[in-house]
């Protein structure tokens, strides 16, 4: 049997697989609404004014503190990772909410203002 021939069967077993399971076409629903609603947010936090001044400020803080600050886009998800910290920019349906990881995994969430001073925001994270 092929890779196409295992892929095609796989896939024909996982749409039977849905259509028997009676919540799956909600469970779509409530998805597609929760993006919907997100959308919004992730396109303001992906081409705001804010968005680049704190990628610029967290060059200038990385070069400061000589330390490597990683930055990655996951989905619609900044994050901003340093010395074990990380930081993820997510958007929600109220808004950009901030949370920050330590190194021991513990954890802390706040909401963003994006017209505010992301150096506040670097600051909060990086101490």
């Amino acid at each position: 049997m092929s890779f196409l021939d295992n892929l095609e069967n796989s896939l024909k077993n996982l749409e039977s697989r849905e259509e028997r399971d009676p919540n799956a076409a909600h469970r779509r629903s409530e998805e597609r609404a929760r993006t919907m609603a997100i959308a919004p947010w992730a396109a303001q936090l992906k081409n705001s004014e804010f968005t680049k001044v704190l990628l610029e400020k967290a060059a200038q803080t990385g070069h400061r503190l000589r330390t490597k600050i990683y930055v990655a886009w996951l989905d619609t998800t900044l994050r901003l990772e340093a010395k074990g910290r990380k930081l993820d920019l997510e958007p929600t349906a109220e808004g950009i909410r901030a949370n920050f990881i330590e190194p021991d995994g513990e954890g802390s969430h706040k909401s963003v203002d994006l017209n505010a001073d992301p150096g506040e925001l670097l600051r909060d994270w990086l101490g």
